[in-house]
């Protein structure tokens, strides 16, 4: 595909998005700082963690608090996650009428155990008359405000019960302004290689827009996917830990620009403060700065930083800590070239899904599927 063909912008419904990239939303990670912090970088859609149709409904304090977003954000993008078409319809409503939501995504792509096992997450395409009335409910109560529904999936269970082109279909017919795939399923979790032909064939089958995910560690690895699948778009998701300005590159490689060179650590460093500072606004200071630490190790990976200052970054609670730490990297080491193109965060290895007593022995539900497979441990 050559540059001139490339997509150079992303339209969901009436919403148009610049670049034709999309955070994925990441537990814990891509709060309101985070994502203010990547939209500094460059142009694409940033969507908030994911919270619970349940949560939204029932005014649920943390899910409520989730419902931040930064004074850059100028579309308001939010995931939903839910297992019953009342409640997701009702939580659709709520966040159009009262919150000013710009786009909702679904989400059914969420391996962990304790959903799948109630029938949730990546387990719940495979009822398939479910999983179409809920996305008739999200679309047909985002309809008066014209606000798009989109979805993310995953390949399927397993190899053998696969569901992403029936998704597919379903997403299509009920509205749907995208459908997003994983490409892998939920036994593999984050493990392996993402199967970039399922994308393919999803895009082929299928008339709405298909937005790609998996393995987009660089931004020629999207370019790349764009042209060996045909897609609309792109979903990046642990590419970016400790790695905002790939979004910079995304944006100038779908412009058909010269992605910039790498950043020094000393570069990096700056990220960091940036990254705590946006952290401490959201969060106060000491929060903030205990909150940024998950980050270290991914800002830091394959630097020479020594031990001990890695340690103490660790344990930071303040700015004047953190600015001292940062004090004493060696802002002219160059970007660790070895890292790139490789996997960052969690991977694992892969594991059985469980599913419900007979889940798997019919695509239509039998009887009503547990309150608590409605958890916001992942995104998938």
């Amino acid at each position: 595909m050559s540059i001139a063909t490339l997509p150079r912008s992303l339209r969901l419904g009436d919403l148009e998005v610049a670049t034709p990239v999309v955070l994925a939303p990441m537990a814990g990670v891509t709060n309101a700082a985070f994502r203010q912090l990547c939209a500094e970088q460059g142009a694409g859609l940033y969507v908030c963690e994911m919270i619970t149709s349940r949560g939204i409904v029932e005014g649920d304090k943390t899910s409520m608090a989730m419902l931040t977003f930064a004074p850059n954000e100028t579309v308001r993008s939010v995931q939903l996650y839910g297992i019953d078409p009342e409640y997701v319809g009702r939580a659709v409503e709520i966040l159009c009428n009262e919150h000013g939501v710009d786009h909702v995504d679904l989400n059914f792509g969420c391996p962990v155990p304790k959903v799948t096992r109630k029938g949730g997450g990546a387990a719940l395409p495979w009822k398939a008359t479910l999983l179409g009335e809920i996305l008739n409910a999200a679309v047909g109560a985002a309809k008066p405000y014209g606000i798009p529904v989109t979805m993310k999936t995953r390949k399927g269970i397993d190899d053998e019960h696969l569901t992403y082109l029936d998704a597919g279909r379903i997403a299509q017919d009920a509205g749907c302004a995208a459908i997003a795939l994983h490409g892998r399923t939920a036994v593999q979790h984050y493990s392996g290689r993402a199967d970039w032909d399922s994308i393919a064939e999803l895009k082929a089958a299928v008339d709405i827009p298909v937005l790609g995910n998996g393995d987009i560690w660089e931004a020629a690895d999207a370019i790349r996917m764009v042209a060996e699948t045909g897609v609309d778009g792109v979903v990046v998701g642990r590419g970016c830990l400790g790695r905002p300005w790939l979004f910079r590159d995304l944006a100038a490689a779908f412009n058909g620009s010269d992605v910039l060179e790498l950043p020094t650590l000393g570069e990096v460093a700056a990220v960091m403060r940036r990254h705590a500072e946006l952290l401490g606004e959201l969060l106060g200071e000491e929060r903030g700065c205990i909150e940024f630490r998950k980050h270290i190790a991914w800002y830091l990976k394959g630097f020479a930083a020594g031990k001990d200052v890695r340690s103490q970054l660790g344990m930071v609670s303040s700015y004047a800590q953190l600015d001292d730490l940062l004090g004493r990297l060696d802002a002219t080491e160059a970007y660790p070239v070895a890292e790139l193109g490789t996997p960052r965060g969690r991977q694992g290895t892969p594991k059985r899904v469980s599913v419900p007593d007979g889940w798997l022995d019919s695509r239509e539900v039998t009887e009503p599927l547990d309150a608590g497979a409605e958890d916001p441990t992942s995104g998938g």
